[in-house]
């Protein structure tokens, strides 16, 4: 896929990415070092848990979420400048092992910078998993760099 700059994305733009199977040991690695609560580290424990199960870190679908969307290509190390932070952001169902999750990121508007060298590409992220429910969804602020010139 070609670089897409600020200047190539419209409204409406819908970027999915393949699928990505999260296995019980990620999801107990993740959650070791960043977010060691019984439901995400004991398998055993977390039956009693409201959950009824094992089930995967917020913090560790948010990172899965932009690694699948990275996939896509529709951001890289030529366009991305970052971001500004996120709004919006809602678990709406656990994330366990065996989950294959794919994520689709939608532009929602277009921002140009008083820069001029890039803009901020406000988008949906949805993350699903195999049965199609929707298991998170944030908007992203994306800064993402204008065409340099000579790239027309």
């Amino acid at each position: 896929m070609n670089t897409l700059y600020f200047d190539d994305f419209k409204v409406g733009d819908r970027f999915e990415s393949p699928g990505m199977t999260v296995t019980e040991g990620q999801i107990i690695d993740f959650a070791m070092h960043f977010d060691p609560q019984v439901f995400h580290v004991d398998a055993e424990a977390a039956k009693a848990t409201p959950y009824g199960g094992l089930i995967a870190s917020g913090i560790h679908t948010i990172a899965l979420t932009f690694r699948l969307f990275l996939m896509t290509g529709a951001l890289n190390a030529e366009n991305s400048l970052g971001s500004p932070g996120f709004d919006e952001l809602k678990w709406l169902k656990p994330v366990r092992p065996g989950d294959t999750l794919r994520a689709a990121g939608e532009v929602l508007e277009l921002r140009p910078s008083k820069s001029g060298d890039r803009g901020i590409v406000r988008l949906r992220y949805s993350t699903y998993n195999q049965k199609g429910d929707t298991v998170f969804t944030v908007i992203g602020n994306q800064i993402v760099r204008r065409r340099p010139p000579g790239k027309e």
